[in-house]
């Protein structure tokens, strides 16, 4: 089967569904790494990806979009960043796979008691809950600007980049 547009995720609707102890072959996270970049370092500036509006992110955009904006931060600053996921995907996507084709008519029971099988993860955020933060230093702002404005694009709700300096200590 192939994927569906994310368009049918976006919505928040229902229930939460994440209690995976109950549930067979749900898929693996696609998020490969939470935090990467200079681990070590402490940077006095956060500069930190917030979305619009209510939405349910799919693991997948939330993967292209940490891409994104490492890829940027990388070629602009290459030990000067640390980019934190700051959400986990929870909710699980489930989908009512309905036969299609010649004679599909005959075997299928169409919408009758669909539950639906696990197909992905998602975020479910609220209006102005952080995705991903960039910690780094005042030199690098407008970089760490840029790439969290590139990782926006990949997100299916509107957002905008918020600058937060810590207090020197």
């Amino acid at each position: 089967m192939t994927r569906k547009p994310a368009r049918m995720y976006r919505k928040i609707e229902g229930q939460v569904y994440t209690r995976q102890e109950y549930m067979g072959g749900i898929p693996n996270n696609r998020i490969t790494q939470f935090d990467t970049g200079n681990l070590r370092q402490e940077f006095p500036v956060l500069v930190s990806l917030r979305v619009d509006e209510a939405a349910q992110v799919r693991d997948i955009a939330l993967e292209a979009a940490r891409i994104s904006a490492v890829r940027v931060m990388e070629k602009q600053a290459p030990n000067g960043y640390h980019l934190k996921v700051r959400r986990y995907p929870h909710q699980i996507l489930r989908e009512h796979k309905m036969a299609t084709g010649a004679g599909a008519d005959r075997i299928s029971d169409g919408m009758r008691r669909a539950f639906g099988k696990p197909v992905g993860h998602a975020v479910r955020a609220q209006i102005g809950a952080e995705l991903m933060t960039v910690y780094t230093s005042e030199e690098h702002i407008e970089d760490a600007k840029e790439a969290l404005r590139k990782a926006s694009h990949k997100l299916p709700s509107p957002s905008r980049v918020s600058i937060t300096r810590q207090a020197a200590s």
